[in-house]
């Protein structure tokens, strides 16, 4: 039977912290961006060749898509949606690579032998996607502050009026079930795709997967477009809040 578990599993630890497979799998796309990042940067040119053009076009690409969803604020926002488009995609896809889910060690828990895979999906573990999904709110609200100063919890926190006190009330609740929708709409979708591949996979291993391999890099594509998407838009939306908060203040001034 093929190995599924909704949680990442402990394959050691360091110093008494638990390393998980998710977490071995989190810092192998980490190094492969870096890496990726070195090598197009170390030797870059006014006229660009090889790889360098290559990231100029995807850079571009980026950055003219965020443009159209974010207007006049996609300087700002810019450097914080591309990086997590390209970690989120990457880590989609690392998840589909050979090996991953299936080389481990087996080991006795309880009496049991159980199967550890070394590497798993890090977007398949709910506490990377939380985190992601944490650190994008955390930022949103950074900037929405950053623009505004103090001004902008006015958004949230307003009790001039009763009716802009419990809109302040739905817009808190609002920001908060982003983290919850941002971190399971990520998880689920891929490791729902995982679960698909290895149950296909051990029922007809030959040649019946590839179709759907390709169909989980197309998946893996649109949740990263996705979550960086929204991410850009709600962060204009902080940010564009945050002028007018301002710009309100300065008029009572």
């Amino acid at each position: 039977m093929p190995h599924i578990s909704l949680a990442a599993e402990i394959v050691t630890r360091i110093a008494g912290f638990p390393i998980s497979n998710a977490l071995i799998t989190t810092w192998l796309v980490m190094g492969i961006l870096i890496f990726a990042s070195y090598m197009v940067t170390r030797r870059m040119s006014l006229v660009p060749s090889g790889a360098q053009s290559v990231a100029e076009m995807l850079v571009g690409g980026l950055y003219d898509f965020f443009a159209s969803v974010t207007g006049k604020y996609v300087s700002q926002v810019f450097p914080l949606v591309a990086s997590l488009f390209l970690f989120i995609l990457i880590a989609n896809w690392v998840g589909l690579l050979p090996g991953v889910g299936t080389i481990g060690f087996f080991h006795e828990v309880h009496g049991e032998t159980v199967f550890t895979p070394l590497f798993r999906g890090a977007t398949a573990d709910l506490n990377t996607t939380l985190a992601l999904a944490l650190f994008a709110m955390g930022a949103i609200q950074y900037y929405g502050f950053k623009t505004a100063g103090v001004h902008y919890g006015k958004r949230f926190f307003n009790v001039g009026n009763p009716i802009y006190f419990f809109v302040g009330l739905l817009e808190l609740i609002s920001e908060l079930s982003k983290v919850i929708s941002f971190a399971f709409r990520l998880f689920g979708n891929i490791f729902a795709g995982e679960v698909l591949l290895a149950v296909i996979a051990f029922l007809m291993p030959f040649v019946v997967p590839l179709p759907f391999i390709t169909m989980e890099l197309f998946v893996g594509f649109i949740q990263a477009l996705v979550f960086s998407m929204l991410t850009a838009v709600f962060l204009s939306v902080a940010v564009a809040h945050g002028e007018h908060e301002k710009h309100l203040a300065e008029g009572h001034a």
